[in-house]
Order: structure tokens, then C-alpha cells, then sequence
């Protein structure tokens, strides 16, 4: 079944606001309850995250294919699974739908509904960081399709929740939760100074997924038969 581009827009919009709202609620919660061990925080957040995305994908993939992310958007561009004229409304329904979510994340919690990160995540580790971390992602999920469509959800859960402890960047892999992490003075949030450096790693690392991945799984046609 087919569904309309407005029913895929919304979907990806949803997606993405669960997302955010669960990385930026869960760190606001983790934050208050782990008495400063930043270990625990971390797990805490974690947890949440690798579960509202195999929640989300699983509820929306069949609508829009569960991108909830501008690199993943653009991989299945470059793919040819995505017209080129939807790229756009796929981008600013997640970015609108992550910023929103952000914003409910604070008003839960008592906060101000916008806000302008202090939180600093800059240099190379971190950025090499984000390459690895899309990079990974993206061949998961194009792994996947090619191989066992069934498993995009579990796979992608447990890429993420061990990517937030492997990458030193916390494995943001997503340019709309970035930028949505950016109004987020709190314990997920980015400083807005640092996100182009973040965005500019993270679709680094998609366009390396595609390239290297798209050869991976073609048929070796190149090889002779024995």
C-alpha cells in the first residue's frame, strides 16, 4: 500500500517529535535522578532512545520508511528510493517535528519552551565521531533493506544505544535531532556554534555509507564464474 505525501510528511513529523522528545525528556530525567553519575545519566538516556526509535520505525515505516533523519533521507535520495522533489518536505517536516519535540520535552518538565544550548561538543574526536556514527547507521539500515527488511527496527534501536557509548560524539548520527538538541539547554543539548561541524559529519558519513555500502551489496558481477 501507497500512502500520500501528506500522510508520509506527517508521519516523519510524529517520528522525529517522539525522538526528540524522548532523547531531550529522558536526559532531563536521567539528569535529576542519577545525582551526578554521569554513567548512569548516560544509560538512562540510552535506554530511552534506542527504545522510542524501534517504537517509531516500527509504527511508521510502513507510511513514510521511518526516516525521522535528513541523512537518511538524502542516503535514500542518492539510492533512488526517494524522489527528488519529496527530499525537501521530508527534511523540514523532521526538523519542524524535532524542534517541536523539543520544546515539548521542556514544557513536561516545567522548563522554558525554547532555549539556547550552552552545552559544548566541538572538535575532531567528536566530529570523527559523527562520520563514524552516520556512517554506520546508514549502512545499517541500507544492509537491511537489502537483506532483511524486517529487522530495520531492532537493528537501527541497537546500532544507536551502542553507538552512544562506542562514538565520542554520543552518536547525535541525525541532523534534525541536532538542530532540535540546539534549543535544548539541557543535558542532550548542543551548542548551536557547534552544530554546522556536527551536520557537516553527519552527511560526510551518509555519503560515504552510500558509495561504500551501494558496492558492498551489488552482485559481484565483476567476478567470473568458476
Amino acid at each position: 500500500m501507497t500512502y500520500d505525501l501528506t500522510r508520509r510528511l506527517v508521519a516523519e513529523a510524529l517520528g522525529t517529535f517522539f525522538l526528540v522528545m524522548a532523547v531531550i525528556g529522558s536526559g532531563i530525567m536521567a539528569q535529576t535522578l542519577a545525582g551526578g553519575n554521569e554513567a548512569l545519566a548516560l544509560l538512562c538516556n540510552t535506554v530511552s532512545t534506542g527504545a522510542v526509535l524501534f517504537v517509531v520505525i516500527t509504527a511508521f515505516i510502513g507510511i513514510s520508511g521511518a526516516h525521522f533523519n535528513p541523512a537518511v533521507s538524502l542516503a535514500m535520495l542518492l539510492r533512488g528510493a526517494l524522489p527528488a522533489g519529496e527530499v525537501l518536505p521530508y527534511v523540514a517536516v523532521q526538523i519542524v517535528g524535532g524542534c517541536l519535540g523539543a520544546v515539548a520535552a521542556h514544557l513536561m518538565f516545567g522548563l522554558e519552551p525554547l532555549q539556547v544550548s550552552q552545552h559544548a561538543r566541538t572538535g575532531t574526536g567528536q566530529w570523527l565521531g559523527e562520520v563514524i556514527a552516520t556512517f554506520g547507521l546508514v549502512g545499517t539500515i541500507l544492509a537491511c533493506v537489502r537483506f532483511n527488511p524486517g529487522a530495520i527496527a531492532g537493528a537501527v534501536a541497537l546500532y544507536i544505544t551502542s553507538a552512544y557509548w562506542f562514538t565520542s560524539s554520543t552518536s547525535f548520527a541525525n541532523p534534525a535531532v541536532t538542530i532540535a538538541r540546539a534549543i535544548s539547554d539541557t543535558y542532550a543539548g548542543i551548542a548551536p556554534g557547534h552544530v554546522p561541524a556536527f551536520l557537516v559529519a553527519q552527511l560526510v558519513g551518509a555519503a560515504l555509507a552510500v558509495a561504500i555500502f551501494g558496492w558492498l551489496l551489488r552482485p559481484g558481477s565483476d567476478v567470473a564464474d568458476d
